[in-house]
C-alpha cells in the first residue's frame, strides 16, 4: 500500500488592530508533500504490501512447487499471477496464485505472513485467472511468430495508415478465453491457458483482433470462424 503525502496550507490571518507594534505575522507554511516509505507490513485486512509479496512468494515457491511445474516461457517454475490478502480468520495470511503450464493447472499456495510458514496448498484444472503481464507480452510474441500476425499487421496499418514497425509502440492487455460450442481451432482454451489480446497504438487506435486466439499452453494460435 502507498502512503501519499498531501499538501496542506497554513496560514495566519495579517495582524489586526490588537496586534502589538512591531509584530510580524507569521509566514505561510507548506508540509512537505513528498509521499512517505511505504510501510512494510499491513495491519488486519489491509491489503498486501509489496514487502509482504516478496516475503510471502519466498515462502510459496517450494523446491518441489518449482521442480513440477513450468511458467509460461516454458522454464521451471510455476507462472506467478497475484496475491491477495485472507480476509477470514486472525492474523494476517496471504493467497498466491500460479499457473502451471506443465500440468495445466492453477495453484494457491497459503502463508502464515506472521510464521512465515505455508499453510495450505491446492490446485486446480480449469481455473482460470486473469493474465498476468508476462503471459500477455507472451502471447503477442507468439502471435506474431504465426502466420496470424499477419491479420495484427494489416489491422495495424489499416488503422494507422503505416506499416506496422514492431511491438515497442503497442499498448497490449488481454482477456482469458474459455472455448464455446462452437469454436473450431481453439476448442481447449479453458483446459488451457489462452488469451484474446486487446491491442492498442500510442496514438489511441484500437487493433481488432476479436477472431484471433492464442492459446499459452499449446504455443498455437487460432482464428475463430
Amino acid at each position: 500500500m502507498t502512503a501519499f503525502g498531501v499538501a496542506s496550507w497554513q496560514a495566519n490571518a495579517a495582524p489586526g488592530p490588537s496586534t502589538p507594534p512591531g509584530a510580524a505575522a507569521e509566514q505561510p507554511r507548506v508540509s512537505d508533500p513528498a509521499p512517505g516509505p511505504a510501510p512494510a507490513t499491513g495491519v488486519g485486512s489491509d491489503p498486501l504490501t509489496s514487502g509482504e509479496v516478496g516475503k510471502a512468494r519466498q515462502v510459496a515457491e517450494t523446491a518441489e512447487l518449482k521442480a513440477g511445474a513450468e511458467d509460461v516461457t516454458g522454464a521451471t517454475g510455476p507462472e506467478y499471477l497475484e496475491a491477495d490478502i485472507v480476509e477470514a480468520g486472525k492474523g494476517r495470511r496471504a493467497e498466491l496464485y500460479y499457473y502451471d503450464y506443465k500440468g495445466d493447472k492453477l495453484v494457491k499456495q497459503v502463508v502464515d505472513l506472521t510464521t512465515g510458514k505455508l499453510t495450505g496448498s491446492y490446485s486446480a484444472a480449469g481455473m482460470q485467472l486473469p493474465a498476468a503481464d508476462r503471459e500477455v507480452a507472451t502471447a503477442l510474441d507468439v502471435l506474431l511468430a504465426d502466420p496470424l500476425g499477419a491479420e495484427l499487421k494489416d489491422a495495424y496499418r489499416k488503422a494507422t495508415g503505416d506499416q506496422f514497425a514492431g511491438k515497442d509502440g503497442l499498448v497490449t492487455t488481454a482477456h482469458v478465453y474459455k472455448a464455446k460450442p462452437a469454436d473450431s481451432g481453439a476448442s481447449k482454451c479453458g483446459k488451457h491457458r489462452c488469451l484474446q489480446l486487446i491491442v492498442e497504438t500510442k496514438d489511441g487506435h484500437i487493433i481488432d483482433l476479436d477472431k484471433i486466439i492464442i492459446d499459452l499452453s499449446g504455443r498455437t494460435v487460432a482464428r475463430l470462424s
